[in-house]
């Protein structure tokens, strides 16, 4: 009898474990993009900003992009509200909070067009705690902080964007 029960029991745990790993393991692997699910489409009022000629590689830009993303700059409203990219995607582009997009992995950032990523800093994104960031950043402060993001891709260093 007691041979029976642990048999039983060894199969209720294994069924468990198994049940746990196929609910629970997908919800927080990865995003949908990353997933490999096609990206939602940039809205029209997005679909043709591109990122200022010469802008990914221009130190100066990286440099204010810096400045941005790690929260060191004046904002357009004068609100209790602070940016704050390095605190969700770290200080080096690994996140530090599940849910934020790893800035690192290139060919993952690859699949981002220029009016994707700018659509996604301008307006945030639905259901996750990236804000919106429009109101707060200037067009020009929103590719700066996208250009210097895009280092973390290249090991820190300078280049040009290319969408796959």
């Amino acid at each position: 009898m007691a041979k029976v029960d642990l048999v039983l029991c060894r199969d209720f745990v294994l069924i468990g474990g198994v049940f746990f790993l196929l609910i629970f393991f997908p919800l927080t692997a990865c995003t949908k993009s990353e997933q490999g699910e096609a990206l939602k489409p940039v809205p029209p009022e997005y679909a043709n900003k591109r990122m200022p000629e010469g802008w990914w590689t221009d130190p100066k830009i990286i440099k204010a992009g810096q400045k941005v993303y790690e929260g060191r700059v004046k904002l357009r409203k004068e609100l209790d509200k602070k940016i704050k990219c390095a605190e969700c995607h770290g200080i080096d582009g690994k996140p530090r909070k599940r849910g934020a997009r790893d800035f690192r992995v290139a060919q993952k950032m690859k699949a981002f067009s220029d009016s994707y990523w700018f659509w996604r800093v301008s307006e945030g994104v639905p259901k996750t705690k990236m804000e919106s960031w429009k109101d707060l950043l200037t067009e020009e402060q929103i590719w700066q902080v996208i250009a210097y993001e895009h280092t973390f891709s290249h090991d820190g260093k300078l280049a040009t964007h290319v969408h796959e």
